[in-house]
């Protein structure tokens, strides 16, 4: 019989276990209209959406951004998303948590200190051995997940063969193969699910089933 290594899970927050597409849509758009942008609908964020986001946003706006302004406009989105909390919770986020039979951690591109206080709102502190965000002030551009998962590891101290990573982003799966673990993607988040499946990832249509997919092994 065959026995999965990957004994630890780590979860994506953002349109994985907080179902926040709709807030995301609203502060990305308070964003375009700041500079004369269009105004998105959520498939046309699923299907554009990537990081790093200034080369989303240039894509929407058909022109250049430059890192000066993305700055302004990462804090106009961060503005407003904030003033949207609180978000609920993915429908099966509770089952799909206790379902996992091994250590869990949870790691997020959003701010550090804003990631705890809304984890613990939900009251699921006490699944994840570790919780990570983005720490402030800033570490160079936030942009692509591989390294900030390569330091949540070493900070567990677990090797990448030992862990599964459930997300709902291309960049999820990228960031995953980048420190060798096994990678499951979230169908019901950020992008397009033609986009997910073309990562090669199995992907999911519920966090239950995601947990299922990782549990035979990825």
């Amino acid at each position: 019989m065959n026995v999965n290594p990957r004994r630890h899970l780590v979860w994506d927050w953002n349109g994985t276990l907080i179902d926040d597409l709709s807030l995301v849509i609203r502060a990305t758009n308070v964003v375009f209209a700041s500079v004369g942008g269009p105004t998105i609908t959520p498939d046309e964020h699923r299907r554009g959406f990537r990081r790093p986001i200034s080369e989303y946003y240039a894509d929407v706006l058909g022109r250049p951004v430059s890192t000066d302004e993305f700055a302004v406009l990462n804090d106009l989105f961060h503005t407003a998303y904030q003033a949207g909390l609180p978000c609920q919770l993915t429908r099966d986020a509770r089952e799909a948590l206790a379902a996992w039979p091994g250590t869990q951690s949870l790691l997020s591109m959003w701010f550090h200190d804003e990631l705890l206080v809304e984890v613990e709102g939900h009251r699921l502190t006490s699944y994840f051995s570790r919780i990570d965000g983005v720490r402030r002030p800033l570490e160079g551009a936030i942009d692509h997940k591989g390294p900030y998962l390569a330091k949540h590891l070493a900070a567990l101290g677990v090797d990448g063969s030992e862990v599964v990573m459930i997300g709902d982003t291309v960049d999820d799966a990228h960031a995953a193969a980048s420190v060798g673990a096994g990678c499951v993607l979230y169908a019901g988040g950020f992008t397009d699910i033609e986009q997910l499946r073309a990562t090669g990832a199995p992907v999911a249509r519920t966090l239950r089933e995601a947990v299922e997919l990782a549990r035979d092994g990825v």
